[in-house]
């Protein structure tokens, strides 16, 4: 279940779409292709910052990450979400000399090779009715216009940068 992002970067790090349920950047599929959405991504982060701050700010006391709510958990459960992926290329710090991605898939034959940016602005959907992606996953990779909403690329085993 884990996806491994090497090839030219400074840092082969290994993503786990299984915790990305708790995660704040994720978003709902169906507000993920609407200016709505990402409207939703930018409140997201704004809140996470406003948070950060407050950490920042009271250093006398540990910062409290507070849980989920009944309400919330249950939402969780209903719901398929997608998360955006740039911030995981740039944690992994890509080589200046990289150009394109090659998304390697369970079946080699289906590997798809797209540019860097178009990855960075995509989506991974990791999550269906609340349920990880078990059969064909573990991450589906959606372009950020939703022009493959209805065949997205599946079984994504390795993204490697070149």
């Amino acid at each position: 279940m884990i996806i491994p992002i090497a090839g030219k970067v400074s840092y082969s790090i290994t993503l786990d779409p299984t915790v990305w349920i708790f995660d704040e950047r994720k978003i709902l599929l169906e507000n993920a292709f609407s200016p709505r959405g990402e409207k939703k991504k930018e409140d997201s982060i704004k809140k996470a910052a406003e948070r950060f701050d407050r950490a920042v700010l009271q250093k006398s006391k540990p910062p409290i990450n507070p849980g989920i709510t009944k309400k919330e958990g249950e939402e969780i459960l209903k719901n398929s979400y997608v998360m955006p992926i740039r911030d995981f290329i740039n944690n992994a710090v890509v080589d200046d000399s990289a150009k394109d991605v090659t998304l390697i898939t369970s079946d080699d034959a289906e590997n798809t090779t797209l540019s860097l940016e178009v990855l960075k602005e995509g989506y991974f959907l990791f999550s269906i009715n609340g349920k990880p992606i078990m059969e064909d996953g573990p991450v589906y990779f959606y372009y950020k216009d939703g022009s493959n909403k209805d065949n997205p690329i599946k079984n994504i085993k390795k993204i490697l940068i070149n």
